[in-house]
């Protein structure tokens, strides 16, 4: 007990006041040593020259956090990776059976599995949707940069409950306030010319300007167009009957492989390229042309193929291909479908505008309006016409009298309908083909592409610098007015001036070019006019190339999918453009931020 009282003084001594007893300054230093408080002392100095070097405790916690945070940011960077390449190529995500012993556990799983044998930070992770069949509606959106530049982009795809008015329309409200654009000023809508859409009085177009009345209804120009060439074969049954024809004719050696390899055999010996027959589309104007052109370039190769089969369907095709009016109706068809297919292409276009597509609708309507009046375009396609017939062997006269052909399940007959009068002279073929198309088509194409109304369409002409009235205040007044636009009548004066300067110059070809150059601030009510004709759409090409992309989407083999997983696919793999400039960064946190989210509302549960 004294011992222990004297070594406790001791290591008082040296730890507070010091020692000064050094003749037992060994004994003490040694007592010293042995003290708790000197151990103590030696671990705490030694803990700190070790976290001098490696860091303390707290901190290695921090950094061991910091390195799991920068490993599960790779991971997801690498997660986002894969799903953007496979949403851009348009490849399913899931497999059949995605169960750890499957061999086959989908794109998705198969391509994470792929790169884990490179990288360390990868592992497997799977989750599963149900789907059903619904009625499928896409909306999407047009609209005008900073830049000047109009854009198109796919925003969703929404299943239908119903399919009547009232139904599409709340689905079209409901994707714009999803995406935070129900109070955005909406200019213009455009839809196919179903009845359902186009209806003035109970239609989509209709109920959607209950409470967007600025929003004027644009019947797509592409349909339009298709459908004048429809209208165009109702009215004259030879064209019909010609079109029929050729979609017999791509049936009959796409459905046999040994059809198909006969006629490529044919093209070997007559020495020709090897082509295909195209298939026809009754929504695709490039679709008729092409295959007109395909029978034509392969006329010779055709009738030849034909000619070695003896079948009864073989005979009826072959029947109606040699005629001398079966040849002129491909001459003409081509010339005529020619001189609209520059159009057709036009209004494919993202950046096509209304005043510039009626431009070209009137210059087409002019060409064929040409045609019909010339007496040189019948001449020169009957020559053409000629030609042809002297090199495949066709006579231009049929011999012997015409029958009434009954209808027979086996064979081609030459029409449903009877008899009808022979066309085989140039007169002929001129007054009973080439005029009746002719007519049908300038009448077709003069009484569409109408549908925003007379004033309003004046308006937009008045901003494109091909227009005769460019900047007339009077017209621009009738667009101004529509949007609840007050325009600036000296303004107006300082961009005449301004825009006929550079119009001089070559800086101004098109709408798009002359609002470029009109500086906001310099010309506020001026720049908004042009941005709004702008925005008009002329077609809804876009809408249609998503529901292409639906159909790589949702094939037979992907029909568990979900609503909510195919509309995000269908956006990944239509807008694949934009994914190259998504900032993983930003999406990562996002991420981030949802889960930090859900923990918390699931303690608050708790």
């Amino acid at each position: 007990m004294a011992l222990e009282m004297s070594c406790n003084r001791i290591n008082s001594l040296i730890n507070t006041g010091g020692f000064s007893n050094w003749k037992r300054a060994l004994d003490s230093f040694r007592e010293h040593e042995a003290s708790l408080g000197h151990k103590a002392s030696v671990l705490a100095w030694k803990n700190y020259k070790a976290c001098l070097i490696e860091g303390s405790v707290v901190e290695k916690m921090n950094v061991a956090q910091i390195g799991d945070i920068v490993d599960r940011r790779e991971y997801l960077r690498r997660i986002v990776a894969v799903t953007s390449f496979l949403g851009k190529q348009g490849i399913s995500f899931r497999g059949h059976e995605e169960a750890e012993s499957s061999g086959n556990q989908g794109n998705f799983l198969e391509l994470m599995k792929l790169l884990e044998q490179f990288d360390p930070f990868l592992q497997i992770m799977a989750d599963e949707a149900r789907d059903g069949h619904v009625e499928q509606l896409a909306v999407c959106v047009r609209y005008v940069t900073a830049k000047g530049t109009v854009k198109e982009h796919f925003i969703e795809l929404s299943s239908l409950n119903s399919f009547n008015a009232e139904s599409i329309t709340d689905a079209i409200e409901r994707v714009l306030k999803s995406k935070g654009l129900n109070d955005v000023l909406c200019v213009a809508q455009t839809y196919d010319g179903a009845s359902v859409m186009k209806g003035e009085v109970g239609g989509v177009q209709a109920r959607f300007r209950e409470k967007h009345p600025e929003a004027v209804y644009v019947h797509c120009y592409a349909h339009e167009l298709n459908l004048v060439l429809c209208h165009t074969c109702r009215a004259v049954p030879e064209a019909d009957d010609f079109f029929e024809t050729l979609g017999n004719v791509y049936s009959f050696f796409s459905a046999s492989m040994v059809n198909h390899q006969a006629f490529h055999d044919t093209q070997k010996q007559l020495g020709l390229e090897n082509s295909e027959f195209v298939q026809l589309s009754k929504t695709r104007w490039e679709c008729q042309l092409n295959s007109v052109k395909a029978v034509l370039e392969n006329l010779t190769a055709l009738l030849g193929c034909l000619e070695k089969v003896a079948t009864p369907i073989v005979i009826g095709l072959l029947s109606k291909l040699s005629r001398c009016s079966s040849v002129y109706m491909l001459v003409m068809f081509k010339s005529l479908l020619s001189a609209t297919e520059g159009f057709h292409k036009y209004l494919q276009k993202e950046s096509v505008d209304l005043a510039q597509a009626t431009l070209y609708k009137d210059a087409v309507l002019e060409t064929l309006t040409l045609m019909r009046s010339s007496e040189e375009t019948a001449e020169q396609l009957y020559k053409e016409t000629k030609v042809i017939c002297e090199s495949n062997n066709i006579s231009e006269i049929l011999s012997g009298p015409r029958r009434k052909q009954r209808r027979m399940d086996d064979y081609a007959v030459d029409s449903t309908l009877g008899t009808r009068a022979p066309c085989d002279t140039g007169n002929q073929l001129k007054h009973h083909l080439l005029y009746p198309c002719l007519d049908r088509m300038i009448s077709e194409l003069s009484n569409r592409f109408s549908g925003v109304g007379e004033k309003l369409m004046k308006g937009i002409q008045a901003c494109n610098p091909a227009a005769d009235d460019f900047l007339s205040e009077e017209s621009l007044n009738l667009i101004a007015a529509h949007y609840k636009i007050q325009l600036c009548k000296e303004e107006l004066l300082v961009a005449k001036q301004f825009l006929a300067k550079k119009k001089k110059e070559g800086a101004v070809s098109d709408m798009a070019s002359a609002y470029k150059l009109l500086d906001p601030d310099m010309f506020p009510t001026l720049s908004l006019v042009f941005q709004a004709a702008l925005t008009i759409p002329v077609s809804s090409s876009s809408c249609e190339r998503s529901f292409s992309a639906l159909r790589r989407l949702h094939t037979w083999l992907r029909r568990t999918m979900g609503q909510k997983r195919l509309n995000h696919l269908a956006v990944l793999s239509i807008e694949k453009g934009i994914l190259s400039t998504i900032n993983t960064s930003m999406v990562i946190d996002r991420f981030a931020q949802i889960v930090k989210k859900d923990k918390k509302d699931t303690k608050s549960m708790k």
